[in-house]
């Protein structure tokens, strides 16, 4: 009965130490609160791939320099149902960026959303993504008094 009982309770350990690694990768900590816009930034890879999907992209900092960003998103089963498609995003693309930075200083960060060269405005969620970092609010898109039947 006692070697059942520890085998149960290092089963449990065993499982908490690996489970916790796994959730703390869907944290938001390693990102800044404040993002950052590029205007005139050149798509350099798109990696449609899960979990995330990545976008490489060229563009200058606040002193010129030619600066290689990687962004990362959702996954595509996730982006999808919001516009988003494998061939959306091509090498040599000029699109806007706005992207949450690493808060380690590298050049890589959450995208918030991209604008194309046609003007279309994709989002990393279905949250969107203005300024800070979004918040869940069910009802900041609602239409439901505008919809509304008398």
């Amino acid at each position: 009965m006692k070697s059942k009982l520890l085998m149960s309770f290092a089963l449990v350990v065993g499982l908490l130490g690996v489970c916790g690694p796994v959730r703390g990768h869907h944290g938001s900590s390693a990102y800044a609160n404040k993002s950052l816009e590029f205007k005139q930034a050149t798509v350099t890879k798109f990696l449609w791939s899960n979990p995330h999907i990545l976008l490489y992209f060229d563009a200058k900092d606040d002193k010129d320099n030619l600066v290689h960003w990687v962004g990362e998103t959702g996954s595509p089963s996730a982006l999808v149902p919001i516009g988003w498609s494998k061939t959306c995003v091509q090498p040599g693309d000029v699109i806007n960026v706005r992207i949450y930075p690493s808060k380690s200083g590298n050049p890589a960060g959450r995208l918030s959303l991209i604008v194309l060269a046609d003007g279309t405005t994709l989002h990393d969620t279905q949250l969107g993504g203005e300024g800070e970092k979004a918040r869940y609010n069910p009802g900041a898109d609602s239409n439901s008094e505008k919809d509304a039947k008398p």
